[in-house]
């Protein structure tokens, strides 16, 4: 049984305010990091270890500890990245795929999109076997869902946008978010998308159905999809930005134009 302290906690603004109870539930894989500080926190070869020996695979401990020491400059997000590579290396065992996808901490469900994300080749087939992580509740996998897919992604551009403009029009916030975050021009943290910097038009099927969309999570990203495009082709997102404003006077549009155009209004 969790504390009732420790499961509404908001989560500390720095790492020094981390609770060393709480280091010791999230290291421990016992609940989900509340917010970026805890994640980048987390003493991930810890809970590995905690996590191999609930599989019982001990013995495979120093292989992710080899992986993660030889990295040059070892991150959060670098040593998820190592885990789900060495596990894919390691195993095909779906069993122990869908024990880590089910795990109650995010962490280890980080590791299973980065697995995942190495385990289809083809893109139809990636994006399929990732969309589960793209609409998981915790912030952390959807972002690592991105990581996981982005390579891919640059690669079969004008494919991926075929699938996601499917999934712009799917229920799930989560999803629709995905669509767009994974094809961001610039993004945060992931690689940029040069054809989409140079012709920022190619994506306007997957944007334009979202332009007035009832989730601030979803807005948030077309706004900021639209600013990344701003920085290499401010000609189009102006147009663009015009053409929503007279189409479409709604309150959640002219909060997406707000965010769209604050680098070209500076």
């Amino acid at each position: 049984m969790i504390p009732q302290h420790i499961s509404n906690r908001k989560g500390a603004r720095s790492f020094k305010d981390i609770d060393d109870e709480v280091m010791e539930y999230l290291n421990n894989g016992l609940i989900e990091t509340a917010n970026l500080t805890e994640w980048l926190s987390v003493n991930q070869l810890a809970l590995l270890k905690k996590v191999l020996d609930e599989i019982k695979k001990p013995a495979w401990y120093d292989s992710f500890y080899e992986a993660i020491a030889v990295q040059k400059k070892p991150s959060a997000n670098s040593n998820t990245k190592v885990i789900g590579a060495t596990f894919f290396q390691l195993t095909h065992d779906k069993d122990i795929l869908t024990y880590l996808y089910n795990h109650v901490s995010d962490v280890p469900r980080c590791w299973a999109a980065q697995w995942i994300g190495l385990k289809e080749t083809e893109i139809d087939k990636k994006l399929e076997a990732i969309r589960p992580y793209a609409a998981d509740s915790h912030f952390g996998v959807r972002e690592v869902a991105i990581f996981a897919s982005k390579d891919a992604i640059i690669k079969n551009l004008d494919k991926t946008i075929e699938i996601l403009s499917k999934w712009v029009l799917d229920k799930d916030e989560n999803i629709r978010r995905y669509a767009i975050e994974a094809i961001r021009p610039i993004g945060v943290w992931t690689k940029k998308i040069d054809a989409l910097k140079e012709h920022p038009e190619k994506a306007i099927s997957l944007l334009a159905p979202l332009k007035s969309d009832t989730s601030k999570y979803v807005r948030d990203s077309v706004g900021n999809w639209l600013n990344d495009a701003s920085k290499t082709r401010p000609d189009w997102v102006q147009k663009i930005c015009n053409e929503w404003e007279k189409d479409s006077p709604s309150k959640e549009t002219a909060y997406i134009l707000k965010k769209a155009l604050r680098t070209i209004n500076k």
